[in-house]
């Protein structure tokens, strides 16, 4: 019982600083899950956030449903989905009754500047982290390599392209080189 609870609550502290969305959470996982609690390595942390990002849904809700089930089974999974929603359905419901009211306010105004400019930091933070702890196989850098030319093309000559495609994309460069090598293994095998 005593794992539920602490589940339920890492997802409950990290569903209550979750500005700025998937995204810029990304840091407070890795924090929480690998340095903190040491519930998952960096390699399958970097699985489960690809994995979370390809999946329909929100990216935080998708690690720590996966978080969850890991350590649990299917309670593990409801209560660590129910962790990390909480604290957002509640701000949500709260700021919908008074949002006019709420935002006239010059102090929360400001302080919802101040949010913005941290969330870019978090989301830098978050993606860096992870670049610097992704295996640098050739496979890896030339996935990496082609997302970024074509994303930063697409900013230049504004062209507006659904990051869905960039994944997608990806996905399909991982799958050819991977039936790439495969095929050259067999080639070597038989001769």
């Amino acid at each position: 019982m005593s794992i539920l609870f602490a589940i339920f609550l890492s997802m409950l502290k990290i569903g209550c600083f979750a500005f700025g969305g998937g995204y810029a959470i990304i840091a407070l996982l890795e924090n929480e899950f690998i340095s903190k609690r040491n519930w998952i390595d960096h390699d399958e942390f970097l699985d489960v956030v690809a994995i979370a990002e390809s999946t329909p849904g929100p990216i935080a809700i998708n690690v720590a449903t996966y978080i969850g089930y890991k350590l649990k089974g299917v309670f593990g999974a409801v209560v660590a989905t129910v962790g990390m929603c909480l604290p957002s359905f509640v701000i949500m419901y709260l700021v919908s009754l008074f949002y006019e009211q709420f935002m006239e306010i010059t102090l929360v105004a400001a302080a919802f500047k101040g949010i913005q400019i941290c969330v870019v930091y978090l989301i830098a933070s978050a993606g860096l982290k992870m670049l610097k702890k992704m295996k640098k196989t050739p496979q890896n850098i030339i996935v990496f390599s082609v997302t970024c030319i074509g994303m930063i093309l697409c900013t230049l000559f504004d062209v507006h392209i659904s990051s869905v495609w960039f994944i997608l994309a990806a996905g399909v460069l991982g799958l050819s080189i991977f039936f790439i090598k495969k095929t050259r293994a067999k080639g070597e095998k038989t001769k």
